[in-house]
């Protein structure tokens, strides 16, 4: 339902065939984000850094395919939106990762390949595992997480304000963003990431919250 309400909603959309939502998280509530994709019809694809919780959705059938190649990602993505086909791609990977590659192909091509974006980390407990910075692996993370939690919290926000900074890129370009209700705008602005909306006051986001704006 968020998904379709937001095709409806931002793309005057009924039909979501060859539409491109970009989100990460395929672990507990945002397991059901590639399920989601595909029963709205569009291209989903989903950035997730534990390769355990992708494996978990690809065996339950919520996720149908899986790929730790960004190159890969952009062709198949490419093929299913010329093709209309509804697609589930999880990325094992990091989102920022992904988002800036998104912003990579609209500087070199000028196509925008993403119509619907939002974010599913778990952005409430950013510190503690819930968000992993781009700059390292997963275990890498992980492994700086229990050793030096100080430095983990300081990639984290410079991670998030790398995440905002290629969704805005995008979002000036007609991509619609959301968030999911998470704190990933809370957490982002916390982190110097430009996230306010412009002539409105600091408790006000430049993007909609899903419950408002998309279920209401």
């Amino acid at each position: 339902l968020t998904v379709l309400n937001a095709g409806r909603r931002y793309l005057k959309a009924e039909d979501l065939s060859g539409k491109v939502f970009v989100t990460s998280g395929l672990g507990g509530m945002s397991g059901a984000q590639a399920k989601a994709a595909v029963i709205a019809g569009c291209v989903g694809i989903i950035a997730e850094v534990d390769e355990a919780a992708l494996l978990k959705r690809h065996k339950q059938g919520w996720l149908m395919e899986i790929s730790d190649n960004l190159d890969h990602c952009i062709a198949r993505l490419r093929e299913a939106r010329k093709n209309k086909i509804a697609l589930s791609l999880g990325y094992h990977g990091n989102v920022v990762d992904l988002w800036e590659r998104l912003v990579y192909e609209l500087d070199k091509t000028g196509e925008l390949l993403v119509d619907l974006g939002s974010d599913q980390t778990s952005c409430h407990n950013p510190f503690n595992g819930g968000y992993y910075p781009v700059q390292l692996g997963f275990e890498e993370a992980k492994q700086l997480l229990s050793t030096d939690p100080g430095k983990f919290r300081t990639l984290v926000q410079e991670s998030l304000r790398r995440h905002v900074a290629a969704i805005n890129k995008l979002a000036d370009k007609g991509m619609f963003f959301w968030d999911y209700g998470n704190a990933f705008l809370l957490e982002a602005q916390r982190a110097g990431a430009d996230v306010e909306k412009k002539g409105a006051n600091k408790t006000e986001f430049r993007y909609p919250s899903y419950v408002q704006h998309i279920m209401g």
